[in-house]
């Protein structure tokens, strides 16, 4: 019985703890590179080329165990951790929300009249800026990336690296991408 309890334990710490990350008011996990900002997405977007980073909108919500699992599985492992600090201007909204955000395109809405124009329906979804948006464009418009959803650590760091390299530009698809890191050489 000992050497059972001895091997479950040792599984149990191999497979590594969920980090917890803070709860806000909001109910919305709140790690410590999300940024507080008016939600005017046209400021957030100049302080974001001033840091040399890229703005990601990160929609989520109250209760979600989708989102649970990406701030506590996915976000936390150290690689992505660090392509998140070094790379990203990071703006939560809250798909229920009713903090009035600004598009690009100048409207102003509720987060959730927003997530809405937007066509989010599934939680978390992450929205990819480029660096200039086209005048009279919304965030979904101007995109470069939107992932709806849940996704493993493989296919998360992949995104956030193809982003920040600017392989949309290259004409690259992303699966292409992704498989590429899979197995290199094919």
């Amino acid at each position: 019985m000992r050497r059972l309890l001895t091997l479950a334990a040792a599984l149990f710490l191999a497979a590594g703890p969920a980090l917890a990350v803070p709860l806000g008011d909001d109910g919305l996990h709140k790690p410590d590179w999300l940024r507080e900002t008016f939600k005017d997405l046209r400021e957030d977007l100049e302080e974001a080329n001033a840091e040399g980073k890229r703005l990601l909108v990160l929609i989520e919500q109250r209760g979600c165990i989708y989102c649970t699992k990406m701030q506590e599985e996915v976000f936390t492992v150290p690689e992505i951790d660090k392509l998140i600090r070094e790379g990203y201007f990071v703006v939560q909204m809250n798909l229920f929300g009713d903090v009035e955000v600004t598009d690009f395109d100048g409207e102003v809405l509720s987060e959730k009249d927003m997530a809405a124009k937007w066509g989010v329906m599934f939680t978390p979804t992450m929205i990819f800026l480029p660096e200039d948006v086209p005048e009279g464009q919304s965030a979904v418009e101007s995109a470069v990336a939107v992932m709806p959803g849940a996704f493993g650590k493989g296919t998360t760091e992949a995104l956030f690296i193809w982003v920040r390299d600017h392989g949309y530009e290259t004409g690259e698809h992303f699966q292409k991408f992704v498989a590429s890191r899979v197995n290199p050489g094919n």
